[in-house]
């Protein structure tokens, strides 16, 4: 394939310029005319860069929240409202619910749920993606045919219906099948994404084998790197490379500190990095100590990793400079939690919430990922909020930490297996691309996934816009 006459990300000259792709990779930059037979893609001036990277997101979730109720803020944000929204359920059965937060009716138990839904079985995850919050029958369905799970608690010899990290004993005790991943996969690659980094902790070799039957499929366009367990190691890898181990944190219930050291520097002997869940300071503190204790991953390219980073003061930020760590921030979060965040953050935390622009002044490899679907899949949205930002209200947290348009959309273009290098457009690099449908002085102000024109994964293209020319054989 040839695109024709596009504006190249970070090229020295702003002219438009040809790129020859053959056998998935860039063969040649320049002005180039076609081959006979050579499909065109006429690039009209637009941008073309590589393709987007979801640097930390959750990809069965995000598939299956399209069979979910949203039970919390912004759309449902009190007691009234979460009652509305589970009457209004579609269907009989199971109600799956997602995104609940604390600031709609407290961690409400088994009985206060069964008040809103007695009738239908309800199970309803935290926004944290940690936390399942259960009704009675929900509870009786489940121990019906299972053991409890050691993360089911108790008070006063009953089950309160709070159910903390037992997502793999969920899907067995309900003998749930996997979401196919197709429509998300095609709804990524229209905002321009080529890859993607999932990241939920519990992922072992059965969850590699779904992967791998979904890229072998075609379902799955991206590219994948999948963190997880330490048994994740184990599986073999077919379309997807192996990412970092995951480390799931709770400030309220940290685990073992030297259990943890030892997992940090079992990944390490597997030649993997850790990837540590870090929204609150003292989680952070918690990582930082426990990668001092273990040592860095010798000789590892892909370096260890503070995921979130939701608040990090000044002298953390020092210390995660000085571990020579890499950080993954969800920009979002300030646009679609911003205001929740001026509620129930302490004013003093406040300036450091998810900081930007005080990481890449302290040299640390800084990139994005969405949490999706713990918050918007939209890459675009992310850069918008890195760049103003503005919570929803319109308030403004941390305005020293903006980013140019530049920089946040370098955020989503960092190698995912070494997030200290940016990738770039020449030759002999794979041909994952997003071409836009104006040049960057355009986009630059606008950030805006409508302007992406066409995806390609391997040089093959996975999305193109209706409403622009498609690509055509050149006459031979």
């Amino acid at each position: 394939m040839l695109i024709r006459g596009a504006q190249i990300w970070a090229a020295d000259s702003a002219a438009a310029q040809d790129v020859r792709l053959s056998g998935g990779t860039i063969a040649a930059i320049g002005r180039l005319p076609p081959l006979p037979g050579e499909t065109v893609l006429e690039a009209q001036g637009g941008l073309l860069l590589p393709g987007l990277h979801d640097h930390h997101i959750h990809l069965p979730a995000l598939a299956a929240r399209r069979a979910s109720l949203v039970c919390g803020p912004p759309a449902v944000t009190s007691e009234e409202t979460l009652a509305a929204a589970l009457a209004a359920a579609p269907g009989q059965g199971w109600i799956r619910g997602i995104l609940y937060h604390e600031s709609v009716m407290g961690l409400p138990d088994a009985a206060a749920l069964d008040r809103l839904m007695p009738d239908r079985p309800l199970r309803m995850q935290h926004r944290s993606g940690r936390m399942w919050l259960l009704n009675s029958p929900a509870l009786a369905l489940l121990l019906s045919g299972a053991e409890p799970h050691p993360g089911l608690k108790r008070e006063g010899g009953r089950f309160t219906g709070h159910l903390f990290d037992a997502d793999g004993w969920l899907r067995a005790a309900l003998a749930s099948q996997p979401p196919p991943l197709g429509e998300i996969s095609r709804e990524l690659a229209a905002c321009g994404i080529t890859g993607i980094t999932e990241m939920s902790p519990g992922n072992d070799a059965a969850t590699a084998a779904y992967f791998g039957a979904e890229i072998a499929s075609g379902a799955l366009a991206q590219r994948c790197l999948l963190a997880g367990t330490l048994a994740l190691a184990e599986a073999p890898q077919a379309g997807w490379r192996l990412g970092p181990a995951k480390l799931h944190l709770h400030e309220a219930a940290l685990p073992d500190f030297d259990a943890t050291v030892r997992f940090v520097a079992q990944a390490h002997a597997q030649g993997r990095a850790l990837a540590s869940h870090c929204t609150t300071e003292t989680e952070l503190v918690f990582t930082l100590a426990a990668l001092e204790a273990a040592g860095a991953a010798p000789g590892a390219a892909m370096g260890d990793r503070v995921e979130h980073a939701g608040i990090a003061p000044d002298h953390l930020i020092a210390e995660v400079a000085r571990l020579k760590l890499a950080v993954v921030s969800q920009p979002h979060f300030i646009a679609e939690r911003g205001d929740q965040y001026r509620t129930d953050v302490d004013p003093a935390d406040r300036a450091a919430l998810y900081r930007l622009r005080a990481f890449l002044e302290a040299e640390v490899p800084l990139a994005a990922g969405s949490d999706a679907p713990f918050g918007s899949g939209d890459p675009w949205a992310g850069m918008r909020a890195a760049v103003s930002r503005a919570t929803a209200s319109g308030a403004i947290l941390g305005a020293e930490e903006a980013l140019a348009p530049e920089q946040a959309l370098a955020l989503y273009l960092a190698d995912p297996e070494r997030l200290g290098r940016q990738r770039r457009l020449a030759p002999g690099e794979a041909a994952d691309l997003c071409l836009l449908a104006r040049p960057w002085a355009e986009a630059r102000g606008r950030l805006s996934a409508g302007d992406v024109r066409a995806t390609l994964v391997a040089g093959r293209v996975v999305f193109q816009r209706v409403d622009e020319p498609p690509a055509e054989r050149h006459p031979g």
